[in-house]
């Protein structure tokens, strides 16, 4: 019975005796260590800070596929007041987490100090380094950070969260992640002598891209711009009947993981914040202009004689061809930039500047993406000559936005109704007006699609696909006049008869092929490939081939 009490005792002891050590260990040893690792949430994360709202991309069974989420990594952090020899400590450490050794030892140095992020996102590898060499006062912990998964993908669309060089508070930088800063950071909780009020996270963010989409669209761009040459390029694909973006992005981009790696100049996203001279896309605009006001018709002809001259300056076509007697139609089969010049004579210049109004390419298209700028019509309105009216009717002297282009053709493919661009699940289609009539806008379907039939690079078997190439020059912008490099452009629809898809693709500057039809109607052709059968939508032109055989 003794022997049994005296047991009991002596395990009691050994608890009570490890329960001091560990109460030791955690405030002696470790409490400079759990001290700064208080004072981090305080002040860096912690309970007080909310949570920023998960952006999601979706597929065609609106499944919810994380785009932008916060995930846990490793830091290093320094209780400064605790290292003893800030230099000894900085040259230490300075190599292991890639540091300016004498900033380090500045940062180390400060006496007063209870907390400094060293280092943060540190691979386990530097992890291992720091505590093997375990210098006093720094140490190893974990804090949420933005994540995304697919690297690269839709980085214009997304942006990253990061600081600037105007200011070092976190938040979100380019894309989404700044225009919705706000609603997807939520709001930070306080504390006051009535106790701790908890922050509010952020709001989640479902959008229109369609991941699959988009990975198609980004790997055809980046090969064609490889292929032919190119220093950059834009694609977009829009669903004309809502105008809800399946899939938006740019060459070059950047990585926003990784977006201090990329120059500046990438964060920028041309696709609406940048203006160019669309070229011959342009006719399509231009001749829906002339049917919808009914001062002409797809029979109207002009006599092509080559050249016209207005203004003391001389237009000519792009192969220096006559073509004679040419109808409407003709001129958008044969890309005519001198029928274009008389075709718009015939409409009238205040009805195609309307029109060109009406279309939306004087504002904004109003997407969710900052810095939209909108298109450029100053050579109509400041200097409405001639000549001006006449390049403008092929697409030169004016200059519109991506963006702001592919929402005009959609209106187009969406019976003469012009809708908002959007990228978030949650809005509903907003129409912005009807720019045209049903059968203005089905005549220029026909011209579009006739032109592509003609042209058969961008023909699918058993689809019929209404487009428009665009080859332009590119402005000098330091002695007037212009380069002799180009911008190749191709925006089509299909199914013509039911559109469910819009797609613009542009490359700039390529060295391969001199016009669009060999560069982006390719391109094109191989997205709209890959998104008919996708969505597994219907053909809709079942005729025999006239060259199939019997």
């Amino acid at each position: 019975m003794r022997f049994r009490a005296i047991f009991v005792v002596a395990v009691f002891f050994l608890l009570f005796a490890s329960l001091i050590f560990k109460l030791y260990n955690l405030q002696i040893e470790k409490g400079s260590y759990y001290a700064a690792r208080a004072e981090s949430q305080y002040r860096e994360a912690g309970f007080l800070e909310p949570r920023r709202g998960i952006i999601y991309f979706t597929d065609k069974n609106n499944n919810l596929i994380p785009a932008a989420l916060n995930k846990e990594y490793q830091i290093v952090f320094a209780v400064p007041k605790k290292v003893n020899d800030p230099s000894a400590t900085a040259k230490l450490l300075a190599p292991i987490v890639n540091l300016d050794e004498i900033k380090l030892t500045a940062v180390l140095g400060k006496t007063d100090d209870a907390y400094e992020l060293l280092a943060a996102k540190i691979t386990t590898e530097q992890a291992a380094k720091v505590k093997d060499a375990n210098p006093k006062g720094i140490y190893i912990d974990s804090q949420e950070f933005r994540f995304y998964p697919f690297q690269d993908l839709a980085a214009h669309v997304l942006g990253f969260i990061g600081q600037s060089d105007k200011d070092a508070e976190t938040r979100g930088r380019y894309g989404l992640e700044a225009y919705f800063d706000n609603e997807l950071r939520g709001s930070r909780g306080s504390t006051s002598s009535e106790g701790v009020s908890g922050p509010t996270n952020g709001e989640n963010l479902v959008l229109t891209i369609d991941r699959n989409i988009q990975a198609e669209a980004e790997a055809i761009l980046h090969k064609y711009i490889d292929k032919n040459r190119a220093t950059s390029g834009t694609v977009i694909v829009e669903e004309p009947s809502t105008g809800k973006i399946l899939a938006l992005a740019n060459k070059p981009d950047f990585e926003p993981n990784n977006y201090s790696e990329s120059p500046v100049k990438n964060f920028l996203n041309p696709a609406v914040e940048t203006i160019y001279e669309p070229g011959s896309v342009f006719k399509v605009i231009t001749m829906s202009a002339g049917l919808a006001s009914g001062r002409i018709t797809p029979e109207t002809t002009v006599n092509d004689t080559g050249s016209v001259v207005l203004n003391s300056k001389r237009i000519v076509n792009w192969n220096d061809k006559a073509y004679g007697t040419v109808t409407i139609t003709e001129i958008i089969e044969n890309s005519i930039n001198t029928g274009a010049a008389l075709a718009v004579k015939k409409i009238g210049y205040d009805i195609f500047y309307d029109y060109i109004v009406r279309f939306g390419f004087n504002e904004k298209t109003g997407i969710s993406l900052p810095g939209e700028v909108k298109s450029s019509l100053k050579s109509l309105k400041n200097k409405p000559r001639d000549i001006n009216f006449a390049t403008a009717s092929f697409g030169q002297g004016i200059a519109v936005t991506p963006i702001g282009l592919v929402r005009a053709i959609s209106a187009i493919a969406n019976k003469g109704v012009l809708m908002k661009p959007y990228l978030l699940a949650s809005e509903e289609p907003e129409i912005v007006r009807r720019v045209m009539g049903v059968r203005a806008a089905e005549e220029v379907t026909k011209m579009m699609t006739s032109a592509v039939k003609k042209a058969a690079v961008g023909q699918i078997p058993n689809f019929e696909i209404a487009g428009k190439t665009g080859t332009a020059q590119i402005p000098d912008f330091k002695t007037g006049g212009y380069t002799n490099d180009l911008i190749h452009t191709f925006v089509g629809f299909a199914p013509a008869s039911n559109p469910k898809f819009t797609i613009l693709f542009k490359i700039d500057k390529p060295q391969v092929g001199p016009l669009a039809g060999f560069t982006v109607v390719p391109a094109f052709r191989e997205l709209a490939e890959f998104i008919v059968n996708y969505y597994n939508i219907p053909p809709d032109d079942l005729a025999p081939s006239p060259n199939a055989a019997n």
